[in-house]
């Protein structure tokens, strides 16, 4: 790899770093302000809608100018978030700012790769940002869980600073300014992130066209008879992946009977699997085999349902890990394919906005549920059967279009090609 990409690597792994620990803060604060139980997914929710709503808009940007730039903007705009919560703005409004900068972060993120990376790098390239993703993201879960919990809120609401008042009175808001220093360091990443030199053409400005040249894109990749099956494996992963960090949260209280702080480091145990998952997809599957990983995602679907039986921690710990592994197995190579074939399709920061506008309004649509269900008092364990299953038809369904597609394309011919 060349070296340019672990400065990436690093910038990324701070940023969703901090990411995933502000999550944790931000329930705390909702826990503490004695906030409903719904509200809780809708944090997830009011972060993800900024990825839709902006999607037409952050590709042009991304593609504007130095991707590096373009993420050292956008980690400054996390920061700005993480200001507002402290400054005692609604959590929910708060996040939903934070969500703003990753939605923009997100397309400069990943189209660097390709721009940065020959093809047959990607999947490589995609397991080892997706396993510094998951680490980041086991690491940040554990450590908003190690914020908000009584010891160490404790210790950072004990420091007084002589004169000023800081207002700093809850252990979220606490746990909150150290987060802050994550993102310092994500953006000094950013600022040696090198320029790789790749320019487009003008970036349109004019909101209607560029709403229009959205669509199109986002047509043209729906419409790819390889896009349409790695962006629909995606889509569903993301909506998902998003809702069943709330399901453990929620099945470790009622079936664990963890507290906030503990239930967190379930959440990254999960993450552990992915990160297993996709090192294994990143050693062993080359992009030409990525299709053949779909199956996985049916088997983590169907295995699911088993959290009901579990109800210890000796049993759940193995079980989230082998749920994480399939999905980190299936998702790396789907994520390098629709990389690649957008890529060859259009360019690297539109490909990559027409997938976070898919796969983020999927995961609106599940956590909306997923509100709803909570909202009507709906028992966790039927939730979580519901849930199983709705994965595993839903990609059952998807390899059934996907061996449709391939009685009338060579899908392993096609991934070297462009237009067809």
């Amino acid at each position: 790899m060349k070296k340019g990409f672990y400065t990436i690597m690093a910038a990324q792994f701070f940023s969703s770093l901090a990411d995933n620990a502000l999550l944790i803060a931000a329930i705390a604060l909702l826990v503490d302000a004695h906030a409903p139980e719904w509200m809780k997914p809708m944090l997830k929710l009011f972060f993800t809608v900024s990825y839709v709503v902006l999607a037409p808009f952050v590709g042009a940007f991304a593609d504007s100018m130095p991707k590096g730039k373009v993420m050292l903007i956008t980690n400054g705009i996390k920061l700005v978030g993480c200001t507002l919560m402290l400054f005692t703005l609604h959590p929910l409004l708060a996040y939903a700012v934070v969500g703003f900068g990753a939605a923009a972060y997100s397309p400069a993120k990943y189209g660097i790769l390709t721009e940065l990376l020959p093809p047959e790098k990607l999947v490589a390239a995609n397991g080892w940002i997706e396993g510094t993703t998951v680490a980041s993201i086991i690491l940040g879960v554990v450590l908003g869980g190690f914020l908000v919990g009584p010891r160490m809120s404790s210790m950072l609401l004990g420091f007084d600073l002589p004169i000023v008042q800081t207002g700093i009175d809850t252990r979220g808001e606490a746990a909150v300014l150290v987060i802050m220093l994550f993102y310092i360091i994500a953006a000094l990443f950013n600022a040696r992130i090198p320029d790789t030199g790749a320019r487009y053409a003008h970036q349109e400005r004019h909101p209607v066209r560029l709403l229009k040249d959205f669509w199109e894109c986002n047509l043209t990749l729906w419409r790819d008879k390889l896009g349409q099956i790695s962006l629909a494996v995606t889509t569903l992963f993301w909506g998902a992946g998003a809702t069943l960090q709330f399901i453990v949260l929620e099945w470790a209280k009622s079936h664990l009977h963890l507290p906030l702080d503990q239930a967190a480091k379930l959440q990254g145990v999960v993450a552990v699997g992915i990160a297993v998952g996709a090192v294994v997809a990143a050693r062993i599957i080359p992009l030409k085999r990525s299709l053949n990983v779909i199956k996985f995602g049916v088997a983590m679907g169907a295995f699911v349902p088993l959290m009901t039986l579990v109800n210890s921690q000796g049993f759940a710990l193995p079980m989230l890990v082998l749920i994480g592994g399939m999905a980190g197995f299936f998702v790396v190579p789907m994520n390098a394919l629709l990389q690649h074939r957008g890529h060859v399709l259009m360019s690297a920061g539109h490909s990559i906005a027409v997938q976070n506008f898919n796969e983020n309004l999927n995961i609106l649509l599940m956590l909306a549920l997923y509100a709803l269900l909570i909202h009507w008092n709906l028992p966790i364990n039927a939730i979580i059967i519901m849930f199983g299953l709705f994965v595993a038809a839903s990609m059952l369904l998807v390899i059934r279009r996907h061996e449709a597609n391939q009685r009338v394309l060579d899908s392993v011919a096609l991934i070297g090609e462009g237009k067809h």
